[in-house]
């Protein structure tokens, strides 16, 4: 079934001689039903956050729960071959990523975070299902790929790209020791992909936006995921430990340059990197 709604939203078309507002509301349309396919890893997984009560199922503690459950959908899409082994190389590279800068942030002498209950799969005092939060991310912007049948113009140089994506990741450990150098790190970004545009299809023509503007979006919605999931104790902050409070906006911006670096990794993908433009 999925399969042939994919194929129907990579090739529906709709008739040139719709007026302007009919054509609006149809391309519109299909946007939402490409944003949503896209997000499918994503859905399910935190349809599985919300809906796994805090004692867990059948006396399986919640995190091992979703440990199960986030591995149970990846195999399923590989099977389904809603994504590909290269695709999933690349997802399990942001699961380790993530993973790592989980275990430093939890760990005694940061405590940026905790997760509060027992899981049988914890290691350093992180469960392991969280790395497949930051896995999430990745996965979607690999569907959103293939199915808007993305290109982007104007990318910059890979190694001006990876050098940042590091320096940006790297930031994540060293602000606790010599400094946050967040808004040092976007304004070097914002140089690097000031030109840089996304191309995208809709429905039968092509659109397009700056790519800045897209990592700030998609940065945004992780947040109000990540609002969600403190709200249902999957983790809390220090100041949410007493009752739940609202995650600091500042938090948004330290999701878009994650996503910057995401993007970054998603980039050196073999059937992604021959649709990058790249200046001489």
């Amino acid at each position: 079934m999925l399969a042939s709604l994919d194929t129907h939203l990579l090739t529906a078309s709709a008739r040139n001689d719709l007026p302007g507002w009919r054509r609006f509301i149809i391309e519109f349309l299909y946007f939402g039903v490409k944003e949503a396919r896209a997000c499918l890893f994503v859905a399910l997984f935190f349809a599985s956050v919300l809906l796994v009560p805090r004692a867990g199922l059948f006396g399986v503690p919640r995190y091992d729960v979703l440990l199960l459950a986030a591995v149970a959908i990846q195999a399923w899409m590989l099977w389904a071959k809603l994504e590909t082994w290269d695709e999933l190389k690349a997802v399990c590279l942001f699961h380790l990523v993530g993973f790592a800068l989980e275990a430093f942030k939890v760990s005694g002498s940061i405590q940026s975070w905790s997760y509060p209950d027992f899981a049988y799969t914890k290691l350093f005092g992180v469960p392991l299902f969280s790395g497949f939060m930051y896995a999430a991310v990745g996965s979607y912007i690999v569907q959103a790929w293939r199915l808007f049948d993305l290109r982007i113009r104007h990318h910059p140089p890979y190694w001006m790209a990876v050098l940042i994506a590091l320096l940006i990741y790297a930031n994540f450990f060293t602000h606790h020791y010599i400094g946050d150098y967040r808004w040092y790190l976007a304004a070097a970004a914002l140089g690097l992909y000031a030109r840089t545009t996304v191309i995208f299809r809709p429905l039968d023509r092509d659109r397009q936006m700056p790519l800045l503007l897209a990592f700030v979006l998609i940065g945004f919605f992780i947040w109000l995921a990540e609002n969600i999931s403190t709200f249902w104790g999957i983790w809390r902050y220090p100041n949410q430990l007493g009752a739940w409070s609202a995650v600091h906006v500042s938090k948004w911006s330290s999701w878009s340059l994650l996503v910057v670096m995401t993007f970054t990794i998603v980039a050196h993908l073999k059937h992604i990197k021959a649709r990058i433009h790249v200046p001489e």
